[in-house]
């Protein structure tokens, strides 16, 4: 995978190492862009990396961005992943699960990255427990 910056380099090799991933894929002529405004300009951001990981079926897209310097905009960009974009494919509900992570410190990726897989399998857990236990 071709990469930008030796901090993509780091979560790739974290990446691979996680047993719970089962592939990623740099944003590279994927297409997938997501439209923010960032005071009263349009722009489009294009996250990194897409990574699914989970079980079976039901794995989950976690977009990741990987930053060491943070502009301005990437406030904006992360407020619309996290508040518009995410929730927004996720209630669709047919392109599978999705979540957002952007990682800022490239000493910390490995431990945020670990914390962020365990949060995201533990809601997909609460959710099939809730599900059963509404039956």
């Amino acid at each position: 995978m071709a990469i930008d910056r030796d901090w993509e380099g780091e979560f790739c090799r974290i990446a691979e190492a996680h047993p719970k991933v089962r592939a990623y894929v740099k944003n590279h002529g994927l297409g997938l862009e997501v439209p923010y405004r960032f005071g009263s300009e349009t722009r489009k951001y294009l996250p990194d990396v897409d990574d699914g990981y989970g079980y079976g079926d039901d794995l989950l897209h976690l977009v990741v961005e990987v930053k060491g310097y943070r502009r301005e905009d990437a406030v904006e960009k992360k407020a619309t992943m996290d508040t518009y974009w995410v929730p927004g494919v996720n209630h669709l509900g047919t392109y599978g699960r999705w979540a957002f992570a952007e990682f800022t410190e490239v000493y910390q990726i490995e431990a945020d990255f670990k914390a962020k897989v365990e949060s995201e399998f533990n809601k997909m857990i609460d959710g099939i427990v809730q599900g059963r236990n509404e039956k």
